[in-house]
């Protein structure tokens, strides 16, 4: 960590650029959330008849909503049940200490970083505590309070079924969370907010995520063309993101979990900031 001390030092007293946190679905699994690409991941499980990368597409949820409703219902339970952890509430204090250099994205839907109490978070694979109409005749709005959430195999009733419509057009209400077969955007996933923050950037925090989807493999690779600081925080050290940031100058890796290095670096900002 003395390295980081004394990167952190020089960034903390410039007072320009963003300070910035990439979250993936590791920062969670410490709540009890499976992660995508783990063992016991959803990547793995799948439902009764199909793994994600078939099911995990609006074209097949257009034939299939009953059956993808369940499994998100289901999703929605076990999100409901966890909690946030110490990296998650780490991240908040940090928020506190940073004010406006401090950047939040998060590739992750269960709504964890908000619940520990963090203001400003860019959710660019959306969020499982809302929904949208699935023909687009509205904008997203909480996930509706009266729908019961669902065990592994439980079908929907016909209440739930009544209720996963949208009142204003009567199709099918959707997830507002990144298929697929699905191109991020602005409106729901906030792609040029990204690449902005990633282009202010004077140090990038890129916690429990291994680098398997777009968009945050952009954010890291902008941020290195830019010379700036990355630091990993993760227990592996074999993800995309190691792969493609090996032999870089401005690169620190601590092979940690979130809950132990991120209140380390919180106490550590703390500490700068105030003496």
């Amino acid at each position: 960590m003395e390295e980081l001390q004394l990167i952190l030092k020089t960034i903390l007293k410039e007072k320009q650029g963003y300070i910035t946190f990439l979250t993936g679905a590791g920062i969670s699994a410490e709540s009890g959330l499976p992660t995508y690409r783990s063992i016991d991941g959803i990547w793995i499980k799948g439902t009764k008849y199909h793994k994600p990368e078939e099911f995990g597409t609006y074209k097949y949820f257009s034939q299939n909503q009953e059956e993808v409703w369940q499994y998100n219902l289901f999703w929605k339970k076990m999100i409901a049940e966890a909690k946030p952890n110490l990296g998650h509430f780490a991240i908040t204090e940090i928020e506190k200490l940073l004010g406006d250099r401090f950047k939040l994205i998060t590739q992750n839907v269960d709504g964890l970083h908000q619940r520990s109490g963090t203001q400003k978070v860019y959710e660019i694979h959306g969020s499982k505590q809302k929904v949208r109409c699935s023909k687009e005749c509205s904008e997203p709005f909480d996930f509706p309070e009266n729908i019961k959430y669902k065990e592994y195999m439980e079908d929907l009733t016909p209440d739930d079924i009544d209720d996963l419509k949208c009142k204003k057009c009567g199709n099918w209400l959707r997830p507002h969370t990144l298929w697929f077969d699905e191109s991020y955007n602005e409106k729901y996933y906030h792609f040029d907010t990204a690449y902005h923050i990633a282009d202010h950037t004077d140090i990038l925090f890129v916690i429990g995520t291994s680098g398997s989807t777009a968009l945050p493999v952009n954010i890291v690779e902008t941020v290195k063309i830019r010379a700036k600081w990355i630091v990993l925080i993760n227990p592996e050290n074999d993800t995309y993101f190691d792969y493609i940031l090996k032999g870089s100058k401005t690169l620190h890796s601590i092979q940690e979990s979130s809950s132990v290095a991120l209140p380390q670096l919180k106490n550590m900002m703390e500490e700068m900031i105030n003496s």
